[in-house]
């Protein structure tokens, strides 16, 4: 039963992290252009945070679902089994994973200050203030993934080379350090989400009473429909963005605070006997798959974003036939 349990949670992995890449990393690079060059009816700031998540989520195909978990079951002994590699590679990783994450709740502290606080709007949701935070963002993203470079060592054992938390770290480091990166990536993530997405539902759904019984001017009666479709739209991307990665990451953000916090810390991790380790790497598959889900929930809910996503492709699909 326990080799069954294996085989299939490793054969799924090994299939689905190729699989995502190859199908994320293209369409996190078409949302990046369309955004970039076609007119989607959104604010400069939202394609500004738009684009960064689409970077961010490249990075964390790159480095996390390519360079590590697939080459992971491809090689037995992986590049980054061997120093240097092996002490940086975390520094990316999680500095990958952090930017992703926090560009998600930056974009929903910027739509939610767009669509309710109208005094400070005009001085935060700006092309200059969107683009001074995506880069603090990747910046202490990066910077608080450093300690990372002493967790971790190449050691041979069992005639391999592995890489594995650093034996001679003290165990208080460890827990301190990912103690903390669950509450930076999950814990604080999860809180501001939920938390500005119940406000802006609340918000919103009280302001549409008011305009139900409201006694408007002919004028403002023609003006304030188009107003709450423009914030309908606004409600729908930021809802959509910020609830799916909240979905896709709850299981993982589960399995990992059982993990460090109880006595399953020490567990072998590639023992598939155990539920928790079948359970912890399935949510780090639907974790992972965040980074490729953007440009679909966008073609989903934005009918701009695919009506020119339609015309890209129509584009060049009449380019290779010419060629042909």
């Amino acid at each position: 039963m326990s080799l069954q349990k294996k085989h299939w949670m490793v054969t799924l992995q090994e299939v689905f992290y190729p699989a995502l890449a190859a199908v994320g990393i293209p369409s996190n690079t078409i949302t990046f252009l369309i955004i970039l060059r076609r007119n989607c009816m959104l604010s400069k700031s939202s394609n500004f945070y738009l684009m960064a998540m689409s970077v961010a989520d490249n990075f964390v195909l790159i480095f996390i679902v390519v360079l590590e978990l697939s080459v992971k079951y491809y090689q037995q002994e992986p590049f980054w089994s061997y120093d240097p590699w092996c002490s940086v590679r975390d520094i990316f990783n999680y500095g990958a994973y952090n930017a992703s994450t926090w560009l998600v709740v930056v974009f929903t502290v910027e739509r939610f200050i767009s669509i309710h606080t109208w005094k400070i709007k005009t001085k935060i949701c700006t092309p200059r203030c969107a683009a001074w935070t995506i880069t603090t963002v990747f910046l202490f993203s990066h910077l608080f993934a450093i300690p990372y470079y002493w967790s971790n060592a190449s050691v041979y054992e069992k005639n391999q080379t592995r890489c594995i938390y650093n034996p001679e770290a003290s165990l208080h480091f460890i827990h301190v350090l990912v103690s903390f990166q669950t509450l930076q990536a999950y814990i604080f993530p999860f809180l501001i989400i939920l938390t500005l997405n119940g406000l802006t539902l609340r918000l919103i759904s009280l302001s549409n009473r008011v305009h139900v019984t409201a006694n408007l001017t002919s004028r403002v009666s023609k003006v304030m429909p188009l107003l709450r479709s423009r914030k309908r739209k606004s409600v729908v991307l930021l809802v959509t963005v910020s609830m799916s990665f909240v979905l896709l990451s709850v299981t993982r953000a589960i399995t990992q605070i059982i993990l460090r916090t109880t006595d399953k810390y020490t567990l072998d991790r590639n023992d598939y006997s155990l539920e928790i380790n079948i359970a912890a790497d399935a949510g780090t598959m639907l974790s992972l798959s965040n980074a490729a889900a953007n440009m679909y929930l966008y073609v989903c809910t934005q009918s701009k974003f695919r009506q020119e996503f339609f015309a890209c492709i129509r584009q060049v699909t009449f380019y290779c036939k010419t060629k042909l």
